[in-house]
């Protein structure tokens, strides 16, 4: 519209111009008359022209009404009417246009207040329907795009609404396409951006996730208690018709603890004797203690002492130790 505008001034001011410079060009030579009416007729010659001259850009296509009828569609580029008898009513954008709508406080089919916010992209694909089916198409559509919102919304449960999105995208544009189409305009996509609920049931929603959570979690721990327990089955069934098996397992845990803690371990009596491990478990924790000592840089004096307890430890494991006299 700037450029027609723009173009339309210009070619006022040239004829008028032509006109002017004719006008005293008659005036130079005395006819004073005759150069009043040529700058008269070049007035109305350069308003004439600039008035029937129109440029429309390449996006736009012009709808001329010629006494009030139909007359024609023009565009894009360099076209004439003829004024007074013609009229552009209305300037028609080609391009895909976006149109932001949204429906507050709409409750769902479980009957919870939401706010959404969408998006609409749609262009006009019949210049002539959008002009003369509606009074105006851009606010019939933002009207036909929220209400068909809303009626989506009460349709629709909370949850679906949260997770399909894609879902009332497709319906929306479905919707909307089948009530602009009489008027030319042809919806490309309806995008959902953001569904607001209110904060209290936001807290609720959240802690029941969390719940959830913690009960897959412990039917998770359970199911691995099972197994274990299972495995464990197993291997006491392995081991109950295997006693030598069944002792060598239990030295390797024994020696598996006194290397990991460098300490000494004491173990029942009883499980000492099945597994005939008095001796083993002595020299263990007198080697232990003797490596300790040493590393540690303790005197002679203290490191006999130490190996004093220790054999006093293995008499203990070995049930031998002396009772003390009353």
């Amino acid at each position: 519209m700037k450029q027609n505008r723009s173009f339309a001034i210009l070619t006022f001011v040239v004829i008028l111009g032509v006109g002017a410079a004719l006008a005293y060009a008659r005036y130079r030579v005395g006819n004073i008359t005759e150069a009043a009416g040529i700058g008269v007729i070049g007035f109305i010659v350069a308003l004439v022209v600039a008035s029937a001259i129109q440029v429309a850009d390449q996006w736009d296509r012009a709808v001329i009404l010629r006494l009030g009828h139909f007359h024609a569609l023009r565009g894009p580029g360099l076209f004439l009417i003829i004024p007074v008898l013609d009229a552009i009513p209305y300037w028609i954008d080609t391009r895909v246009i976006t149109t932001g709508f949204k429906a507050e406080k709409t409750l769902t089919k479980d009957t919870v207040p939401v706010d959404v916010d969408a998006v609409l992209f749609w262009k006009v694909v019949d210049p002539k329907k959008a002009a003369l089916d509606v009074a105006d198409y851009q606010s019939a559509i933002s009207w036909a795009s929220q209400t068909a919102l809303r009626d989506v919304i009460g349709k629709t449960m909370l949850s679906d609404m949260l997770e399909g999105r894609d879902k009332i995208s497709t319906l929306l544009q479905k919707i909307i396409d089948e009530r602009t189409e009489p008027w030319g305009i042809n919806v490309i996509s309806v995008e959902v951006k953001d569904v607001l609920i209110p904060t209290g049931l936001e807290d609720a929603m959240s802690m029941q996730a969390q719940a959830e959570r913690e009960r897959q979690a412990r039917v998770i721990l359970g199911d691995a208690e099972r197994q274990i327990a299972e495995k464990f089955a197993e291997a006491g069934k392995s081991y109950e018709h295997n006693p030598i098996a069944f002792h060598l397992r239990a030295m390797n845990m024994l020696y598996e603890g006194l290397k990991e803690n460098a300490t000494i371990v004491i173990v029942p009596s009883t499980a000492v004797e099945s597994m005939q491990l008095g001796g083993l478990a002595g020299m263990t924790a007198l080697s232990m203690g003797l490596g300790q000592e040493r590393a540690n840089g303790h005197k002679e004096g203290e490191i006999k002492k130490q190996m004093e307890d220790t054999s006093r430890v293995k008499e203990i494991l070995n049930g031998t130790e002396p009772k003390a006299s009353p």
